[in-house]
């Protein structure tokens, strides 16, 4: 038998869809708008630019950036004709570097004003710290919550590997 939601829970999952369908749009509108990027460009060399040598293994770039290696490894070779960001073979083991280059670095630090602005003006300038840290409380007990079903199955494509556990690490050692 279908257990159907309830008014409060329809509201909840309708306002989440919401959130989750429009705030990446938006960012995606303002980021190409003002820095020819989209978001997730813009969220791969961003990430970079927080590791040593500005370099990463590309099944760890992947999982840190929530996406497939698939599209990850779409974005690096635009990054590549861009001249932002190149790989690097990984000598003794399968796999590749995504490298951020010296112009990505740039781009980052050009995009980053804007980028900042955006989220303030889109999320954080609503919210005081209290609401701000309840978000973040909320927002990590829905992510656990959502690894949770995928480790089971649910929502996952047939043949498609779970989402990766805090002791497995993404690169398979």
């Amino acid at each position: 038998m279908t257990k159907w939601l309830n008014p409060t829970e329809q509201r909840a999952w309708r306002t989440l869809v919401a959130l989750t369908t429009r705030l990446p749009a938006a960012m995606d509108t303002q980021l190409q708008r003002e820095s020819g990027v989209t978001h997730f460009e813009y969220l791969v060399m961003a990430l970079l630019t927080e590791e040593p040598g500005h370099r990463l293994q590309l099944s760890e770039l992947a999982f840190k950036a929530n996406a497939s290696l698939s599209r990850l490894s779409h974005v690096v070779t635009k990054l590549e004709r861009l001249g932002w960001a190149q790989r690097e073979t990984v000598r003794g083991r399968r796999g590749a570097h995504a490298v951020l280059t010296d112009a990505g670095y740039r781009k980052v630090q050009d995009t980053a004003p804007g980028y900042l602005d955006a989220v303030r003006a889109l999320v954080f300038d609503g919210l005081d710290d209290a609401r701000t840290a309840e978000l973040v409380e909320l927002g990590e007990l829905l992510v656990a919550q959502l690894d949770a079903g995928l480790i089971r199955g649910i929502g996952r494509p047939a043949g498609h590997p779970a989402p990766l556990t805090d002791d497995e690490p993404p690169d398979g050692s």
